[in-house]
């Protein structure tokens, strides 16, 4: 479902990414936008400004879509072929855009529970956190908490520890990598109002990153969902959900599917009209007709709160 060949070409001062047809980059910017607290790019009309880290060097991407069927990549300095491509798959994975979406969509005419969401956010795309540790952290930053809160910790854990890259008179943040945080202790991470077992849970994460004994690689070896889950949830601190949220938009498992979820929970609700939370086998009955789709599931219905 998910294909490896990024359709790209070099253009002056960047790159043009092309995108299939069942993709809507206003829709993608809709729900990039939902948080005015977001610190790790900038949304200004229909353009996104966003820093990434590549080969340890700070580049500051502008994109935009000026037509159909393709985005505009800027880049604020000159850079070789090779990095441009390396870009290039960075957002092919950010937007999920070796997905045809074409059977999801036409599952979800005849879905109670996905045929409004599906019309109403056509061409939306599960948003990906392509790099494992932030994906990690922000799912350790969300437990247990509102998502308010969890963008006010993020906030202060970049501005804390994360690089930055000053241009045209602007800040664009890249998250703190797993080698800044493994070399803190409790003590460093105090300031940011977490719990003493979020700042553990964080700490121990990326000392297993860096050490070597956690990677993608390991997880997509795997090879299916349920042996991931198994491999996280032996981590502390990361419990099934948090597992499913990173396999999902991290690990791109199209069956991901974070079966407890709160939100997954309050919008099944909405749609049905049910005066009361569906019962995990309600959940599991809907889920049976979105095999291999639970992700975009998931992810169509938590759109619909927010």
């Amino acid at each position: 479902m998910n294909s490896h060949f990024v359709n790209w070409k070099e253009a002056e001062n960047g790159l043009v990414l092309f995108t299939p047809p069942d993709f809507s980059f206003s829709e993608n910017l809709r729900y990039l936008s939902r948080s005015a607290n977001e610190c790790l790019y900038e949304i200004s009309g229909e353009t996104i400004r966003h820093a990434l880290s590549i080969r340890n060097e700070k580049l500051l991407l502008e994109i935009s879509s000026a037509a159909d069927h393709f985005l505009s990549v800027r880049i604020h300095k000159p850079v070789p072929h090779q990095m441009k491509g390396e870009i290039a798959a960075y957002i092919h994975d950010w937007f999920d855009l070796g997905t045809s979406l074409t059977p999801f969509y036409e599952m979800a005419q005849t879905d109670p529970l996905l045929k409004m969401p599906a019309e109403q956010f056509f061409g939306l795309r599960v948003m990906g956190i392509p790099d494992l540790f932030e994906a990690l952290a922000w799912g350790i930053l969300g437990q247990q908490i509102n998502l308010t809160y969890a963008y006010t910790l993020k906030r202060r854990l970049v501005e804390k520890f994360g690089e930055c890259l000053n241009y045209d008179g602007s800040r664009y943040w890249l998250f703190p990598s797993a080698e800044t945080i493994a070399g803190l202790t409790m003590e460093d991470l105090a300031d940011l109002k977490m719990t003493v077992k979020k700042c553990e849970y964080l700490i121990d994460v990326a000392r297993l990153m860096v050490n070597g004994e956690l990677s993608k690689e390991d997880l997509l070896n795997e090879g299916d969902v349920k042996a991931a889950e198994r491999r996280l949830t032996k981590i502390r601190g990361i419990g099934p959900w948090t597992a499913h949220y990173v396999l999902m938009r991290c690990l791109r498992f199209p069956n991901a599917f974070p079966i407890d979820d709160v939100g997954l929970h309050n919008a099944i609700k909405v749609i049905s009209g049910s005066e009361r939370k569906p019962a995990r086998e309600e959940i599991l009955k809907y889920s049976a007709r979105w095999e291999k789709w639970e992700a975009y599931a998931a992810f169509y219905l938590w759109r619909v709160l927010y």
